[in-house]
């Protein structure tokens, strides 16, 4: 498996100096690219991950192209690419349709917050899990709902309709939240149910995690489902969730660390945790998966690939907290550590 195009990438983020600095050295001999294709939820650690690599390495070009984790699995499935990045863990049946193999490894991971747009509030908005179950399922629909007011006391809050807004792309930060609804609400799991895609009760659409967050910030009485790196980028104002032990929980590095404690990583390195437990647990969290193939035909992609991976595990994880992500934990790094050895050429 070699890298299937040329040509330089620039994706959000990306200075005209950095693609200056990929362009000049394609140019030269022994260089290498490989292609990427998946979440956007991950996009900018990845282009960060990325970026330091080929500083360190300039003869390595990586593109990747953040179109959603179901572009990802897609493309990754119909041997496009190099490698994909799913924020939904490969099925056994998708794994079956990959003739060279698949070795799936969670390369950081990360939260899905409820970011919102209400003009004139101050101060921080708290969802039960009523509340949101009940926004989603567009059986609340104005901002001052007693439902919502309930988790508000002594706050006036407006009369505003709310717009909801959700994922026009198969998404895995979509997988990630329809999860975490359907844990916590029987009504969400026998509707809408899980997916990457989902038929919506109610609400407009936005492509990837960028589009969404454009369409809160652009709509008065919006509130859609983002990566908290998103958010936290752009400023998105973010609600406190309650979670299952029924505290109402910030998104933070403590709070998201806290709801990983308790989620053990299998050999096949598909974790969940639709609903974690205790006290300080930030409600809904995830690991994100880079999917590479277990075979490649030409040995150089395998190994500058496994290089990539081993930095992605170390120095870079340096990178996870300041971008809104969380750093992998020990046991984790170890058990992808090893996962990596599955790569051959």
């Amino acid at each position: 498996m070699g890298s299937k195009r040329s040509g330089f990438l620039l994706m959000p983020g990306t200075t005209l100096c950095a693609v200056l600095l990929l362009a000049s050295s394609a140019l030269g001999g022994g260089n290498i690219t490989l292609q990427g294709t998946g979440a956007t939820f991950p996009a900018p650690f990845y282009q960060r991950w990325f970026s330091e690599y080929h500083k360190l390495h300039p003869e390595v070009q990586i593109n990747y192209q953040a179109l959603g984790s179901g572009a990802g699995v897609k493309q990754f499935t119909d041997g496009l690419v190099d490698f994909g990045a799913s924020d939904a863990a490969m099925t056994d049946d998708e794994i079956k349709q990959v003739k060279d193999g698949v070795v799936m490894l969670p390369m950081t991971a990360g939260s899905v917050v409820l970011g919102y747009n209400l003009p004139g509030f101050t101060g921080d908005l708290r969802l039960s899990r009523e509340a949101y179950i009940g926004i989603f399922l567009g059986k609340i629909t104005a901002w001052n709902d007693p439902k919502i007011a309930a988790a508000n006391p002594g706050v006036t809050l407006p009369a505003t309709k709310i717009t909801v807004v959700e994922r026009s792309d198969g998404s895995g930060t979509t997988y990630v939240f329809t999860n975490h609804l359907s844990a916590i609400s029987d009504e969400w799991k026998a509707g809408p149910g899980v997916g990457k895609s989902v038929n919506w009760p109610v609400g407009v659409s936005g492509k990837g995690n960028a589009g969404v967050t454009a369409l809160i910030k652009q709509t008065p009485g919006a509130v859609g489902y983002v990566e908290y790196g998103y958010a936290k980028e752009t400023k998105v104002p973010m609600a406190v969730l309650q979670n299952k032990s029924g505290n109402y929980v910030k998104v933070d590095l403590a709070s998201e660390q806290a709801a990983l404690a308790g989620v053990a990583m299998p050999a096949d390195m598909r974790a969940w945790a639709p609903d974690p437990g205790g006290a300080d647990a930030y409600p809904i969290v995830t690991y994100t998966w880079l999917l590479c193939y277990k075979k490649y035909a030409k040995p150089e992609v395998a190994e500058t690939l496994k290089a990539i991976i081993r930095y992605g595990l170390t120095d870079a994880q340096n990178f996870s907290a300041a971008l809104g992500y969380i750093p992998l934990p020990a046991a984790v790094v170890a058990a992808v550590t090893k996962a990596v050895e599955q790569i051959t050429p």
